[in-house]
């Protein structure tokens, strides 16, 4: 058995364990039921399992969920519309979600695949400083998919109170006081 501050009282008998319990105004728990001989707690079973909720929230809220973000060319995209793409493509995947580019074809480009191949290699290059190829670009249909996900990047905790992690606070500059006088009477 084990003790409301978690010191070890010992083997004890059930009836005496419980009126222990009942004296001190906690449970009695049962923490390891298939052990000889089984070990019991007293504790307030009731504050035990808010703590435990209010841990399981707190990682919950810690979770990231990762979403798909799709970006749609096609092989005529201009120079134009394809930097504003790939940047929203680098902000995506700066949020750490995944992103799917999505290349379709109409009508007689499906004869000249060669240039949405050019594109995507031209987009897999453009980012190879921020993401990894996920899946290689495949022809589904009138489309070819290629999927990117994020590189891992350590990410640093920000606190608004402490500097950034491993860095040494900056000392702030101190403006210049002027030089104290040695004329006499001044002050």
């Amino acid at each position: 058995m084990v003790g409301e501050d978690g010191e070890q009282i010992g083997i004890v008998p059930i009836a005496d364990a419980i009126a222990r319990a009942e004296a001190a105004e906690l449970d009695l728990v049962e923490i390891a039921p298939l052990a000889k001989p089984p070990v019991c707690r007293i504790m307030d079973f009731g504050k035990f399992k808010y703590r435990e909720a209010k841990r399981a929230h707190e990682a919950k809220l810690k979770l990231k969920q990762i979403q798909v973000k799709e970006v749609k060319f096609r092989p005529g995209t201009d120079e134009g519309d394809y930097k504003i793409k790939l940047r929203n493509l680098i902000r995506f995947l700066g949020e750490g979600d995944k992103a799917k580019v999505t290349l379709r074809f109409r009508g007689r480009e499906m004869a000249h695949q060669e240039f949405g191949v050019r594109l995507l290699e031209r987009i897999r290059g453009d980012l190879e400083p921020h993401c990894v190829v996920e899946q290689f670009p495949r022809l589904e249909g009138r489309q070819m998919v290629m999927l990117l996900a994020p590189k891992k990047v350590a990410v640093k905790p920000h606190h608004p109170n402490n500097p950034e992690a491993g860095q040494a606070p900056t000392p702030k500059a101190h403006k210049a006081s002027p030089p104290e006088s040695t004329a006499v009477g001044s002050k």
